[in-house]
């Protein structure tokens, strides 16, 4: 034997338990798939990630495409679910998606990690065993595939490609698309353009000359004046503005039904309600899966949890009973995500006609919400101002600081030198600014952080979605063949059955107990109003099936009870949209 070969035994050993993945490894085990979360994933990359993970898990994962883009990319969508504890459509399903405006890519990625984490810790972690056994989930990293394909493959802003593809006169000249951005330097970002103008509203900063400083009344002018040309571009149709008609330049976050307004109220609403083919299809899926009992929509950026109402004049859709728990939810959230705040759409950052999240729940009676991925000021660590805007929030705790992140953090890579450049019109100016990667868009070495807390507030929503079980089934013989049937079903989580929302509208279907057999028939029947006494709110007609319009309430149990004529076999059944299924057979004798 070589003298090697000990040492290559001993070092096999000491590897083999790292290689295994099993929950004594705690958070550190070897996963079947191995997807990096420090990086952004591109349009193909993206599809091949989804595809390597439902490949690695068939077991679990199936993807397929719920519709086409307006340039006719696939919208794919991952459903998570144990088919061997029942179909997704009868289980209560979890709705995540990504990426609806272009320029907020990592909240693809952020999708993915939730795929990738769910399939991974399935068996290996009791939770997430539980979760993936008794839930379903879809998941959609990019409903917005165009506007994601163009922010990797042109130069942009940090906020540029957020629309959709189809074309939009924007500046109403009727010309479409033919006034955007121009990377004039060929560096492949857009940055800003500056020059020196005796008329200038800005000086060099005295603390670091790459930013400007307004000059205010009564100012003292020490250096020379600029002035901020905006961003890179030139004016390509003669009208006299630059960049003012760029590709696309509409919000599919504005075209959603629950309080639609036209353009002129709303800016980029669409000319009507789930125009554009990405919203329709996406429409199409979720009234498709009534099971849907939870909403995710990630965007970027600030740092928050948002909720409805978007508009001061929803208040009424958003009953007090729902708004605790959706309140509840969001300071667990808060506490999870320690630079996120837990905000209401419209008193908190700005109002919104047409959204998303809006439609999910007021029309669609799901809880629902909104996280603007990534804070900028968790760059150095700092906590955004209560009263930080998303603006503010997205330019950090000021410029300086972000300059200072950097230089010292990025060693460069978030910003753009100031150089010359000889523009066309303006003649001498300089180039330089804030690269697309910054900003609205973590580090690498923060991305992954980012994809977990979020996955743990998905999951912990998820997890408070309806969990039903039967209470007990109980048979009393009253003499003959007349039996007492009583059966009660639990709640165990926070969120009910049926949101007041859908009680309200009657969003959905009621509830439902039944009673079924071959050799029975159900003489009378009711929801048990009082275990103690007996007291009942007997129904007159069909009374083997009963309805609860209330659903059961989140940790609440709701009890019936039937007087049956007859013997033999009989299946009890228990039906929830939003909460499942629940079936036992028993014998009457």
């Amino acid at each position: 034997m070589s003298r090697l070969a000990p040492i290559a035994v001993a070092f096999a050993l000491a590897l083999g338990p790292s290689l295994s993945a099993s929950a004594d490894d705690g958070p550190y085990f070897e996963p079947k798939v191995r997807l990096a979360f420090n990086k952004l994933y591109n349009d193909r990359e993206l599809v091949e990630a989804m595809r390597t993970l439902v490949d690695g898990h068939p077991n679990l994962l199936s993807m397929h495409s719920v519709g086409k883009s307006v340039e006719g990319r696939d919208i794919w969508c991952v459903t998570v679910n144990n088919p061997e504890t029942g179909p997704d459509t009868s289980k209560p399903a979890f709705y995540c998606e990504g990426n609806v405006h272009g320029n907020e890519v990592q909240a693809a990625e952020a999708c993915l990690y939730l795929i990738w984490y769910l399939a991974e810790n399935h068996g290996r972690l009791d939770k997430v065993t539980e979760l993936v056994d008794r839930r379903a989930f879809y998941i959609l990293p990019t409903v917005n595939p165009d506007g994601r394909a163009w922010w990797f493959d042109a130069p942009n802003t940090t906020s540029s490609s957020r629309s959709g593809k189809a074309p939009v006169d924007d500046d109403r000249d009727g010309l479409l698309d033919e006034d955007g951005y121009d990377d004039l330097d060929g560096d492949g970002q857009i940055v800003l353009m500056r020059r020196k103008s005796p008329d200038g509203r800005f000086v060099l900063s005295g603390d670091d000359p790459r930013a400007l400083e307004p000059i205010r009344p009564g100012d003292e002018i020490r250096g020379e004046r600029y002035e901020l040309l905006g961003y890179e571009g030139t004016d390509e149709d003669g009208d006299g503005e630059l960049n003012e008609d760029p590709p696309g330049s509409y919000d599919m976050n504005r075209n959603w039904p629950a309080d639609w307004q036209p353009a002129h109220i709303q800016g980029g609403a669409g000319p009507f309600p789930l125009c554009w083919p990405e919203t329709r299809s996406i429409a199409a899926f979720l009234l498709d899966h009534p099971n849907i009992a939870g909403v995710q929509s990630y965007h970027n950026a600030g740092g928050m949890i948002l909720r409805g109402p978007a508009h001061p004049s929803r208040e009424p859709n958003y009953p007090r009973q729902d708004e605790d728990l959706a309140r509840a939810i969001g300071e667990v959230g808060a506490r999870m995500l320690p630079f996120y705040r837990n905000l209401i759409i419209h008193k908190d950052l700005y109002s919104v006609r047409g959204g998303f999240v809006n439609w999910t729940y007021e029309h669609l009676g799901i809880f629902s919400y909104t996280n603007e991925l990534w804070n900028n000021a968790q760059l150095l660590g700092m906590q955004p101002g209560q009263g930080s805007t998303l603006e503010n929030a997205v330019g950090a705790s000021g410029e300086a600081a972000q300059l200072f992140a950097n230089d010292r953090l990025m060693l460069g890579a978030h910003f753009v030198e100031w150089h010359p450049f000889d523009h066309p019109t303006f003649g001498p100016i300089e180039l330089g600014g804030f690269v697309k990667q910054s900003q609205r868009v973590p580090p690498p070495f923060l991305m992954e952080e980012l994809c977990h807390r979020n996955t743990a507030f998905v999951l912990y929503h998820a997890d408070q979605m309806p969990m039903l079980d039967w209470e007990a089934i109980e048979v009393e013989p009253l003499g003959g063949e007349l039996f007492q049937v009583t059966a009660s079903v639990a709640n165990d989580r926070l969120l009910p059955t049926r949101s007041a929302q859908a009680r309200r509208r009657n969003i959905g279907l009621p509830d439902r107990f039944s009673i079924s057999g071959a050799g029975i028939t159900v003489a009378g029947g009711g929801r048990l109003l009082d275990a103690d006494t007996g007291r009942m709110d007997p129904v007159e007609h069909h009374p083997e099936r009963l309805e609860l319009p209330d659903g059961v309430g989140g940790r609440a149990t709701e009890r019936v009870r039937w007087f049956v004529v007859g013997s033999g076999e009989a299946t009890i059944r228990f039906e929830a949209q939003k909460g499942g299924t629940l079936e036992r057979t028993l014998t009457l004798e």
